[in-house]
């Protein structure tokens, strides 16, 4: 069984940058993509950016591009997001999540089938 364990959450400054970090484990998780995805208060979990896990193609909500930069360490089994020029709007819990099939969009989290218990991004104005 796989685990999904995200870190590097917390409260900056609006322009602020943060770096997120999941590191994956379990002998036998191989994602086919992983994902970055975040929910606010009193809202729906949207998609915030994705990597293919093998060839490092990359996707991005429009609310975050230009600013995140999702990446990989293949060997660490770890997902980063680099999230720079944060804005309030920003402020959500980040849930990394882990897609094993080919199948799908990698917009939907309902194709998602491994998911962290969320970090707390909090950006202050």
């Amino acid at each position: 069984q796989a685990q999904l364990v995200e870190s590097g959450g917390g409260l900056v400054q609006a322009g602020g940058s943060l770096r997120l970090a999941c590191a994956a484990s379990g002998r036998t998780f191989s994602p086919y993509v992983m994902g970055w995805f975040r929910q606010a208060p009193g809202k729906e979990r949207e998609f915030v950016a994705a990597i293919y896990w093998s060839l490092g193609y990359t996707y991005y909500a429009d609310s975050v591009k230009g600013r995140f930069s999702i990446s990989r360490d293949n060997a660490r089994n770890t997902v980063y997001l680099q999230m720079n020029s944060l804005k309030p709007e920003d402020t959500s819990v980040y849930y990394c999540a882990g897609k094993t099939d080919v199948g799908g969009n990698v917009y939907s989290q309902e194709r998602y089938d491994y998911w962290g218990k969320g970090t707390q991004v909090t950006i202050s104005s």
